[in-house]
Order: structure tokens, then C-alpha cells, then sequence
């Protein structure tokens, strides 16, 4: 049987840990190597060719991060390849309003898995950019975080 204080220290420790991880990043560069484990020694698992992607670190060893992104794929990723997210991906089909409101003017459709860089947040609702639009979505049904 584990006694108190061993106990406490071990979920603390727990607690620790996930608060070092499953946090959110993006994408520095349009190509970024993924690798099946934490160093440059192990094989490329498969390229992101996609700047600015948000991704989920899930785990860190030394300067390699194990991410995973919204299509469930994970990996490993050297920290240098990643930054601050200021992106998301949304996960249905949404409306872009011209103000942070579900009453103000609708501007632009957007389908599922587009990426959208995040301007500012007010709320529950946050201004982005996507190719020539620019407007306030919902911040709900989204892939990614504003850290």
C-alpha cells in the first residue's frame, strides 16, 4: 500500500507532467520533418507541408516534441520547427461574420480543415484571416489554441 506522501508526490508529479504537455503550437516552415522518435537519428515518418498547421504536443524529450494534428497523425518534431499558434483548423463547416456576432452580416462560408490564422480573440469569438477574408468566427468546433 502507498503511503500518503508517496502517494500526493506522485500525483503532483502526474499533474506536472501533463501540464508540460498537451498544449498547443504551429508550424514554423512549409516543411517540417516528422520523425518516429525523439532525434535525428530515426527515419522521417512523413513531411507537413503545411505553414502555420497547428499541432497538439502530447510528449517532450530534450529538444523533440511528439505532436499529433487534427487528422490524429503523430510524430516527433524538433522544437526549432515550432512556434506560438496563432492558428486553427476548423472541424465543420462555418460561417465568417463581418463583426463578433451571430446577428451581423455573413461574409464567406468556409468548409471543413481550412486553416485559419487568429488575428485577436473577445470572448468566445476570435478574428481571423484566410486567403482574401477577413473576419470573426466562433471559437467552438476548432482545432487549436491560442497559448
Amino acid at each position: 500500500m502507498l503511503k500518503l506522501p508517496t502517494f500526493l508526490f506522485f500525483i503532483f508529479y502526474t499533474t506536472s507532467l501533463l501540464a508540460e504537455t498537451n498544449y498547443f503550437l504551429m508550424l514554423k516552415n512549409s516543411k517540417v520533418n516528422v520523425r518516429y522518435g525523439p532525434s535525428f537519428d530515426y527515419p522521417i515518418k512523413y513531411v507537413y507541408k503545411k505553414k502555420f498547421l497547428p499541432v497538439k504536443v502530447i510528449d517532450k524529450k530534450e529538444n523533440f516534441r511528439r505532436i499529433i494534428d487534427h487528422k490524429k497523425n503523430s510524430g516527433w518534431i524538433h522544437r526549432s520547427q515550432l512556434k506560438k499558434s496563432k492558428s486553427l483548423i476548423v472541424l465543420e463547416d462555418k460561417l465568417i461574420f463581418k463583426n463578433n456576432s451571430k446577428f451581423s452580416e455573413p461574409l464567406v462560408k468556409i468548409k471543413k480543415g481550412r486553416l485559419l490564422l487568429v488575428k485577436k480573440c473577445h470572448l468566445e469569438w476570435c478574428k481571423v484571416k484566410t486567403d482574401n477574408y477577413s473576419g470573426w468566427i466562433k471559437f467552438e468546433s476548432v482545432w487549436g489554441s491560442l497559448n
